[in-house]
Formats: structure tokens, sequence, C-alpha cells
């Protein structure tokens, strides 16, 4: 079964069936195109930022959780998954200028660089990005594996965001690998306001991060989360496993509001912005 329920101001619309609802989307019992999911997913217009000549970055998430909040099945996020949220997983990549990760993220989950597609290639050009997106790694100790594809093989440099007292050593390592090194951060960790100003000044305001959970309750914490897109697994693991966010707990909750809901085969693709 394939869904969409597009959400206004006034009103929820369900569309299923065989009929095109406003969003474009076609009938059920296929799956969502690239197109399609690339419209429903599409970055909001860039306003001026407030003080300053240049574009507002927009910084997105996206996550999976189980029914009963896992966020990871032993310690990654591929056994919750399922084919349409990988093609949501490629679709935002595909829109985005940079994504985001933590070190542990990137270890856990054998980062590769982001692979330029055809498919998104001439609105990517049209856009003035590259043919992909960069990797953008946050790490205080960069203790990487600088010899993995990550950092050798990428068709554009993988960034590292970390703090200016980071080791000079393993900055030297980073750079001699060919990573940018961007210093995001007065002491050892990474300011995540820092972070998002610093690759907006790269020319960066399409922002996506994958996490992980500790990487997402920082960015959350420190209130530059735009976006969360969130996809709710039919699945229950039960357990110890990490929920989307970790961290401390905020002083007020966050208040989001659902844009659009997507559903295939059980799962629900929720897209939220902040109030």
């Amino acid at each position: 079964m394939r869904r969409l329920f597009p959400v206004t101001d006034q009103t929820t619309t369900r569309t299923s069936g065989g009929a095109a609802g406003e969003d474009g989307a076609g009938a059920a019992g296929r799956e969502w195109s690239l197109g399609e999911l690339a419209a429903a997913y599409a970055y909001p217009e860039p306003g001026p930022e407030p003080g300053a000549g240049g574009p507002q970055p927009w910084l997105r998430a996206n996550m999976v959780s189980t029914l009963d909040g896992a966020a990871q099945h032993d310690g990654r996020s591929q056994p919750i998954s399922n084919a349409a949220d990988m093609r949501i997983f490629g679709t935002l990549r595909g829109l985005a200028d940079v994504v985001i990760a933590g070190a542990e993220t990137v270890r856990q989950e054998g980062y590769r660089p982001a692979r330029a597609r055809a498919e998104f290639a001439e609105a990517r050009e049209a856009a003035g990005q590259t043919p992909a997106p960069a990797i953008a790694v946050v790490s205080a100790s960069l203790d990487l594996d600088f010899g993995l594809p990550l950092f050798t093989a990428p068709s554009v440099p993988t960034l590292i965001l970390t703090g200016a007292a980071a080791a000079p050593d393993r900055v030297a390592t980073a750079e001699k690998a060919g990573a940018r090194v961007v210093i995001a951060g007065d002491g050892v960790g990474v300011d995540p306001v820092r972070a998002v100003q610093a690759l907006a000044e790269l020319g960066h305001t399409r922002l996506l991060t994958e996490g992980g959970p500790r990487l997402l309750g920082q960015l959350v914490a420190a209130g530059v989360l735009d976006e969360l897109c969130l996809t709710t697994s039919p699945m229950l693991t039960a357990g110890d496993a990490q929920r989307i966010a970790g961290g401390p707990t905020v002083a007020v909750p966050k208040r989001f509001e659902l844009v659009s809901l997507l559903e295939e085969e059980g799962f629900l693709f929720g897209r939220y912005r902040r109030t």
C-alpha cells in the first residue's frame, strides 16, 4: 500500500487509489519515484540571513525509529530500515549540499563518500551544487581512519568539523589525507551554532544530518535544527537501544509541526518543521 497524507494549515487530505493528488503523486501499488520524493522533500527557498547578505542555512535531520523508540539494532540503523526508507535516504542526500554525521556514526555505519547520481545531476547543476554532497564529520578527537575511501576517494573533499583545541598532529594527518578541517568551536568540541555558520560560510546552506543520536541531541539542544524527517519503522526491538536523540534533556521541549506524511508497506515517513 502506498499513500500520501499532505498536511496544510486548514486540513489533512488523504490520497490513495488511482488519481494523483495535489502533490503530483501517482497511483497506489508502486513505489514512490525519485522525482515525486524530490518534490515532496524539496528544501524551502532560502531567505536572507538577518544582519547579513547571504542566504540562511536550513538544517534537516533524517532518522529512523522503531515503534518502541529504538534508533538502532545491534548498533546500526539498517536492520530497522526498508527499501522505501533507503530511497528517501538517497533523495535527501541528492537534495543536500552537505551531509553532517558524528564520528561514531561514521565508524559504525561504515560511511563512504556520497555518490553523484544521474537522476539529480540536472537539478544540482541548476542549483549551483556540486555533483554530490560533501560529507562533514563532526569529531573532537579526529580519531578517524584516514585511509578509508571517505577520505581517499571522495568526489567532493570530505570536511571535518572540530574545535580550535584539536590535536595539531591529528589535524595535519587529516589535511594530508585530503580532508578539509573546519574549526567550529573554541575548545576541543564543536559548537553546533558555529558548525552551521561555518558550513554556510563555505556556501553550504542545504544541510542534512544523519546523526547519530548524540549529535542530533546536541543540535536540538542548541536550537539549530529546522526540520526532522522521521521514518517510523513498524518493528519492535525492546532492549536498550538509543533513541534518535541523546544527551541532556532540554529545559523546554522543542515543538515541531507535521508538514507531510507518507506511508509505504507500513512504514511512515513524517516531515516535521519547528514552529
